[in-house]
């Protein structure tokens, strides 16, 4: 584990965490996938595994539709704000999930990746975010599980 890990909102170094697991969620504009997912592993796993997210590049907002989705399960996604996708997170995380960033996620020997094949909610209304929402839910109760057995 690395000593310096990035904040999950500024993504600067904020010192050692070896105490627990880090995860980093990516995709192309940390609008939408990656953000509802780093919003459930830190609603579900609380403090136990540390969280980014970040985008390859990252829009302006967080999708309105996912904010919306989010809402409705309890989870306030407004306050979020697309990040970038730095070399310094993904060599601080232990896992780092992609969803649709394609080969520019940065990859480092020793550390773990998964590819989440999940549709993309950018452009999409809300009835449509709803299952995207629910898929991802289900991947990271997945992963927590396996994170936390280890």
């Amino acid at each position: 584990m690395a000593d310096a890990t990035p904040d999950a909102t500024t993504g600067t170094a904020t010192g050692s965490t070896a105490d627990r697991p880090s995860v980093l969620f990516v995709c192309v504009h940390n609008a939408g996938r990656s953000q509802m997912a780093a919003a459930w592993l830190t609603h579900l796993a609380g403090d136990r595994i540390e969280v980014r997210s970040a985008g390859s590049d990252p829009g302006r907002t967080v999708n309105p539709a996912a904010v919306e989705a989010m809402a409705e399960v309890g989870i306030d996604l407004s306050a979020e704000t697309p990040k970038v996708l730095t070399v310094d997170a993904v060599r601080a995380s232990d896992v780092c999930v992609t969803m649709g960033c394609g080969d520019t996620c940065p990859v480092f020997p020793g550390k773990r990746y998964l590819d989440w094949e999940l549709e993309d909610p950018a452009g999409r209304g809300v009835e449509a975010v709803r299952p995207i929402r629910d898929e991802i839910k289900v991947l990271v109760e997945g992963l927590i599980a396996e994170i936390l057995r280890r």
